[in-house]
């Protein structure tokens, strides 16, 4: 990464302590790398502060729980970690990769072999999207891909196996579009590959509740909070195509993304074709909430 006109190398926070990027390395015989078994959080800072740290680690070791992984780390424990990984990197604006393996094991499918968890948190610098598509809007497509059966894996587990997603990323990849839109199995908006799915019609903001198969993002939560205070109605419902079709404005929110709005789905164009009043202005909302500049 490059800090204040100076190239650093990364440093990595992995098992305990602070090691240069190049000797950050995990076991082929963990688990999370064999099978996509473990947990993680992506983190924002702005303006040298970590956005809704607490909220991120709550539902790290939520999702630990649900698969029955232990982190080895008290949670004051792991924000120390967190800290003292972007302090290292310098970062001021930038994005956490906060990640739990079930640890090195065996070629077979028992978690319980074992050794023990291992974390390991990056801190670097992000843009997900260029500067100019929160101007002009995204294109998506509607995915075939469908998204996990709750009873597979619930929603709510931030999981490392994100082949469903990625499955359906493909597709978008292969439309020319930057995003897709996942459906369940009974035909409900999910969410996006990476973000929640928010729709305005009739100055009603709507969107799908997190029984729909929707992870519930910490973004998609503030989103919320903000709209409500400006005197928006937040409705969660079940949402179908036919709603994203004909809606007023179309915008997705996600730690990377943040307030994104979209202006056509499956070619057929949102609105005017440009991201709406409302969208801007929890976009406009967002950045100062989270940069500090509320009034």
């Amino acid at each position: 990464m490059i800090y204040k006109g100076v190239f650093m190398a990364l440093k990595i926070w992995l098992d305990g302590k602070l090691v240069d990027e190049a000797d950050a390395r995990i076991s082929v015989f963990d688990h999370g790398l064999l099978y996509g078994d473990g947990v993680f959080e992506g983190i924002r800072v702005y303006s040298g502060k970590i956005f809704k740290l607490d909220a991120h680690i709550k539902r790290l070791y939520q999702s630990a729980k649900v698969i029955r992984l232990e982190i080895p780390l008290s949670q004051s424990k792991l924000v120390n970690a967190i800290e003292k990984t972007v302090e290292a990197n310098g970062v001021i604006d930038g994005y956490i990769r906060l990640v739990v393996t079930r640890g090195t094991g065996n070629l077979g499918l028992n978690p319980f072999v074992c050794e023990k968890s291992i974390i390991f948190i990056i801190a670097d610098n992000i843009q997900l999207y260029p500067e100019e598509l929160y101007e002009t809007g995204m294109k998506v497509i509607s995915a075939t891909t469908v998204r996990n059966h709750p009873l597979a894996i619930p929603p709510q587990v931030k999981s490392l196996n994100y082949l469903n997603n990625i499955l359906a990323k493909i597709e978008a990849l292969d439309s020319n579009v930057p995003e897709a839109i996942m459906y369940n199995h009974e035909g409900y908006v999910a969410e996006a590959t990476g973000d929640n799915v928010f729709i305005v019609r009739n100055g009603v903001i709507y969107t799908p509740p997190v029984e729909a198969g929707a992870l519930e993002g910490i973004t998609r939560g503030v989103v919320i909070r903000l709209a409500k205070e400006e005197n928006l109605e937040v409705v969660e419902k079940n949402l179908t195509r036919f709603d994203l079709y004909v809606c007023d404005e179309f915008f997705l929110t996600g730690t990377a993304a943040e307030v994104i709005g979209v202006v056509e789905i499956d070619g057929r164009v949102i609105g005017d074709g440009t991201p709406g009043t409302v969208t801007k202005l929890l976009r406009k909302k967002f950045f100062e909430y989270a940069h500090g500049r509320e009034k």
